[in-house]
């Protein structure tokens, strides 16, 4: 077992303690046992996952000079818009 530190919302570690306490359980096992029911929600074999419609506009493509991996120059020309 690893030890890590984590970032929570104030008010979620606030209800995750209460739950522990409530429980007779630790603040580690509420956490681990919330992150395996995601996990597991996440990876169901057989869930369908819902289609996304994407909305496409009539251009000229991709512009000369325009990289798709750099987001704070992509920002900065569709401010300039």
């Amino acid at each position: 077992m690893r030890r890590t530190t984590i970032r929570l919302n104030d008010h979620l570690l606030v209800e995750a303690k209460k739950l522990a306490a409530s429980t007779r359980r630790t603040l580690t096992a509420v956490i681990e046992d919330a992150l395996r029911a995601a996990l597991a929600r996440h990876g169901e074999p057989g869930q369908k996952r819902r289609r996304t419609k994407l909305t496409t506009f009539k251009g000229k493509g991709l512009q000369p000079g325009v990289d798709l991996d750099d987001t704070a120059a992509l920002l900065d020309r569709m401010e300039e818009r």
